[in-house]
């Protein structure tokens, strides 16, 4: 009888584990209302890693968790991205400008930055957070990138929001 728990245990863990896995993906907008990712080359880098007291100043300021609720909107247009490194804790970085095109106001928007190796392997996903974007108006982004240096290669950036 033990043996039998046991198994179950381990089906039990093991189905948990993939439901835990498959979930994880879920913050993604997909479909239609899939935002376009515009690519941006990181080029060669020219720093160094963060050093452990840089990392966690890093890590309290990167945004990881895409928020609910945000989708694309036509009105929300990506002016401009590029790769920074910048010469403190924020190390990596993407940084660009976004405007609100249409005529009213944007409550919410969410830059999301996925980052790849140089197998073309997505290694991580980052995002900023701005809002109350008026009609006309522009916002300017900075999203950390907690990777390594040497594990980042390429970045895809996008624009959403949720509408006022």
């Amino acid at each position: 009888m033990s043996g039998t728990r046991s198994t179950r245990r381990r089906v039990l863990g093991a189905v948990g584990a993939g439901a835990v896995i498959t979930l994880a993906g879920c913050g993604d907008i997909t479909g239609s209302d899939a935002p376009d990712y515009e690519s941006g080359e990181i080029g060669e880098i020219d720093g160094e890693d963060r050093s452990a007291e840089e990392m966690t100043a890093a890590e309290s300021l990167a945004e990881i968790e895409p928020n609910e609720g945000v989708t694309t909107l036509e009105s929300l247009s990506l002016e401009s991205h590029e790769f920074v490194m910048e010469d403190d804790y924020r190390g990596p970085t993407v940084q660009g400008t976004v405007e609100n095109t249409g005529d009213d106001r944007i409550q919410l928007i969410e830059i999301r930055v996925r980052v790849y190796n140089d197998e073309g392997e997505q290694v991580g996903r980052y995002l900023d957070v701005g809002g109350d974007l008026d009609p006309g108006a522009s916002w300017s982004f900075t999203v950390i990138i907690l990777e390594p240096l040497a594990d980042i290669d390429d970045y895809e950036v996008a624009a959403i929001g949720t509408p006022a």
